[in-house]
């Protein structure tokens, strides 16, 4: 029997609005609100929208995988359990610690971002303090219980959502003329036309999906937080659903929207291109209101990193993949260690705020995206190992209440599709650091458990002579 059947799971105290919730909180952040400019500016109107509709398959195919794979094995820890059972441990081994090393990180980058934010109403107070008590406050909310951290995470959430709905009720109105703009005369469609559409060819949208899958990622903690989740066989296919359909629709509409207003040139990374539309339409404290947003969405982001990773750290240690003390849980039976492990590892990202940050933001931009796209792959593997095995072991279709259409092209496509990315992403410069750091640190993880298990196995082939001798 396979160890992760008697092992001990978390409380399944998720519901099915805090599932969705905390998918689409993961999602919609800092790569919805900063990033798209960026893509835009890089790959025009055009590109844009291409590469974000590609990603978003991408995204349907992984999320599709992932779905069968939990709702038949729902537990916590998720696609690193499933890579261990049906690829290999040294394939589960790496794919945890792969995503564990980019969620950790990235909650660090959200916590500096956070800090640094507060600076619009509070410019005399050193960021670290901000830093220091934003860390406070999300640690509380996963040290707690569960239900707590979800039930923020769901009102972290809701705030997005609707202001990206409101965003895109206003930006739509601004277009057509239905709400005046300061210094710009309606309809705003020139910028749509085929000759802007392309402007730097179409070769660089394959160099600009890693923006992409950055902004995309989070939507794969369905998967994660199946173990905690009331009723996971319908929970989890509805939830994979909604937010497949709503992630596409904010991102799509908000790129359609930002650049029929703004010609690409005037698109950037470091200045959110939300904030500027608010305040051209002429609403009251635009400014405020966008930062509070954005800085919700920080919080939130640094909310879903933290208990990803720390949930990933804790279903490695039952399977003997990291120190066995990450295991031990509270009287609230929360993996108070590996939360304490993680928080510590997200400080070493508070050292982005003495650096360069443009130029930190993208290199762990890209190396957050590769974990992702890296477990991605995993993901898209494990689901096609399992059902080989699955059909070859005497299963029914017909049993899986939640399974992959159009097998194996599914699988095999998204596995093909995000190697392509990662190779394109060797002829950029300011990428190729994070693809080479990425895959470095796979190959690593891959050589050290090789190594551990070659040693267990002589171990256990040692121990029966010595009992023979004795």
């Amino acid at each position: 029997m396979h160890k992760q059947d008697t092992t001990p799971q978390l409380n399944r105290t998720m519901k099915s609005r805090h599932l969705m919730m905390l998918s689409l909180g993961g999602v919609i952040g800092t790569g919805l609100f900063l990033n798209v400019g960026y893509t835009i500016n890089q790959a025009g109107p055009g590109g844009a929208i291409i590469g974000y509709l590609i990603g978003g398959f991408i995204l349907y195919m992984v999320m599709t995988c992932l779905g069968e794979l939990a709702v038949h094995m729902p537990v916590t820890g998720s696609f690193q359990t499933y890579a261990t059972k049906f690829i290999h441990p040294t394939a589960g081994f790496s794919l945890g610690w792969m995503y564990f090393v980019g969620s950790a990180a990235t909650a660090g980058v959200e916590f500096t971002a956070a800090g640094i934010l507060m600076k619009h109403w509070f410019p005399d107070m050193p960021t670290w303090i901000w830093c220091a008590i934003f860390i406070v406050l999300l640690f509380s909310l996963n040290a707690l219980s569960t239900r707590g951290f979800a039930e923020a995470e769901f009102w972290f959430a809701g705030i997005k959502v609707l202001a990206v709905v409101f965003f895109i009720i206003v930006g739509a109105a601004a277009i057509f003329g239905i709400v005046p703009m300061a210094d710009r005369v309606a309809p705003h469609l020139t910028n749509l036309e085929p000759t802007l559409l392309f402007p730097a060819g179409i070769i660089i949208i394959f160099v600009t999906m890693m923006n992409v899958i950055f902004s995309y990622q989070g939507s794969e903690l369905v998967g994660i937080a199946a173990g905690e989740t009331e009723n996971p066989q319908k929970t989890i296919p509805k939830a994979i659903r909604t937010i497949l359909v709503r992630i596409i629709v904010f991102y799509i509409a908000s790129i359609v929207i930002l650049s029929a207003i703004f010609p690409s040139s005037e698109l950037g990374l470091l200045e959110s291109p939300f904030v500027t539309l608010l305040e051209l339409v002429g609403i009251p404290y635009a400014a405020d209101i966008m930062n509070f947003i954005i800085l919700t969405a920080i919080l939130s982001v640094g909310n879903s990193c933290l208990y990803a990773s720390t949930r990933l750290l804790w279903a490695m240690s039952l399977e003997d993949m990291a120190p066995k003390i990450f295991s031990k849980t509270s009287k609230r039976n929360i993996p108070l260690n590996a939360l304490l492990f993680t928080m510590v590892f997200s400080l070493l990202s508070l050292l982005t705020s003495v650096m360069k940050a443009d130029a930190v933001f993208v290199l762990l931009m890209s190396i957050a995206g590769i974990s992702v796209t890296i477990s991605w792959m995993g993901i898209a593997l494990s689901q096609f190992m399992f059902r080989r095995k699955y059909v070859k072991s005497g299963g029914r279709l017909e049993d899986l209440q939640y399974r992959v259409k159009w097998y194996p092209f599914i699988p095999l496509f998204c596995i093909t599709f995000c190697s392509a990315i990662l190779i394109f992403l060797l002829w950029d410069e300011t990428q190729r650091a994070g693809v080479l750091y990425g895959i470095g640190f796979l190959l690593l993880c891959i050589v050290f458990y090789s190594i551990k298990l070659k040693r267990q196995k002589r171990e256990a082939v040692q121990v029966p002579e010595v009992n023979e001798d004795l």
